[in-house]
């Protein structure tokens, strides 16, 4: 293993109980397998996963945190990535993970799958870069599993799309999760239309949606399916509740379609048989398995593991040229370590777990926050917000 000097402990984001994090200043730098780079974390961006994971299946001691970018400061013998000690990267880490506490995002070092990280191109920012991976990685399984489009390796051309445009809609286009859909839906051939509020319209269509429409509208969903001819099959929930899934079905063609959500969806609102929905479980792409609470427990899926490899590696050349535009966010107030103990409260949610629909999920769709590691002072600090609307 090729390695720089870092130290035997770290500070950490833990899981103490349901609703209850902490840092700590004595955590264990994790133990790094040959396929793993480690990476000191410089930034890291929180997602909702984050706080509804350790609050629907806590793990108490294991470190939280998904989405990271810093240097790297180790690389497993085994890591078949190019890939060098002092390398900028950004990755994906499974925090909250009942069979490896001690990894996660929220620290000050990281392991990940070398393959499952991506070098930042000279001309991105660590902190733009933080807010990519579990956004691409959603991405690829959304598109490119859920609905079985062909991977964009290389783009679909207008040819191959066809003369009749296909359409796929986007709820939440204005999400982080969801410029990356509309981006990558574009890149494959598809005609995204998206969902939002008005300050978002401009920001999306430059992205490449055809259309928007306002979310809040009581008729959004009839305004979309009379947009799209009665002919969409195709729809992306980038937030998942009864209203999110509604409009979706009321948008979605006669002929019916795919539906695919983020999160799992509200039973109660699959009305229509004609459609087929699913939702996206990224964690799979390690290709380990699952060990929370269900629907989440799964075991091992290795042909899961075998794409995301793909997928990032894709990915990663379009970085290199410069085809991927990140999500906008500008700096925010200063965090401190009561913020961060108090982190969950800052995400105001509550489910219903007979169907685990998140009917309150205000904080997390206005927010993305990134928070700076500086590693000389062993201390989490400088926070920067993402408007999600």
């Amino acid at each position: 293993m090729t390695m720089a000097q870092a130290p035997r402990k770290q500070r950490a984001l833990k899981v103490v109980r349901a609703n209850e994090l902490a840092v700590v200043d004595d955590a264990d730098i994790p133990q790094v397998g040959p396929d793993e780079v480690l990476v000191r974390v410089v930034f890291v961006a929180t997602n909702p996963v984050d706080a509804k994971s350790a609050d629907f299946s806590p793990t108490p001691g294991a470190t939280v945190g998904s989405d990271f970018a810093g240097d790297v400061v180790a690389v497993g013998a085994a890591v078949e990535k190019q890939l060098r000690v002092g390398d900028r990267v950004c990755g994906l880490a499974f925090g909250n993970n009942p069979l490896r506490p001690d990894n996660g995002a929220f620290a000050e070092y990281v392991a990940a799958p070398g393959d499952l990280v991506f070098n930042i191109p000279p001309g991105m920012d660590l902190d733009q870069a933080a807010t990519l991976p579990c956004g691409l990685a959603t991405v690829g399984f959304a598109l490119y599993r859920h609905l079985g489009l062909p991977l964009p390796d290389p783009p679909a051309t207008e040819s191959e799309a066809g003369a009749k445009p296909q359409y796929i809609l986007i709820y939440g286009g204005g999400t982080a999760t969801g410029t990356l859909l509309i981006q990558m839906a574009l890149r494959s051939g598809l005609v995204p239309v998206t969902t939002c509020s008005p300050k978002r319209f401009e920001r999306v269509k430059a992205l490449g949606a055809a259309e928007a429409f306002d979310y809040r509208s009581p008729t959004v969903g009839a305004d979309i399916r009379a947009y799209t001819n009665d002919a969409l099959d195709m729809a992306v929930d980038c937030i998942t509740t009864t209203a999110s899934m509604a409009v979706c079905y009321g948008a979605i063609g006669r002929g019916g379609g795919k539906y695919v959500s983020l999160d799992p969806f509200p039973l109660r609102t699959h009305t229509r048989r004609s459609v087929r929905p699913s939702w996206v479980l990224a964690l799979t792409m390690f290709g380990t398995p699952i060990a929370w609470k269900r629907p989440f427990t799964t075991e091992a899926k290795p042909a899961e593991r075998a794409f995301a490899e793909k997928w990032f590696s894709i990915a990663q050349e379009m970085l290199d040229r410069g085809e991927i535009q990140p999500h906008s966010h500008e700096p925010g107030r200063p965090v401190n370590q009561r913020w961060l103990t108090n982190l969950p409260g800052q995400y105001a949610w509550s489910a219903d777990h007979s169907t685990l629909e998140t009917t309150s999920i205000h904080c997390c769709v206005k927010l993305i926050v990134l928070i700076r590691a500086f590693v000389s002072v062993s201390v989490l600090m400088d926070a920067i917000m993402i408007d999600w609307y």
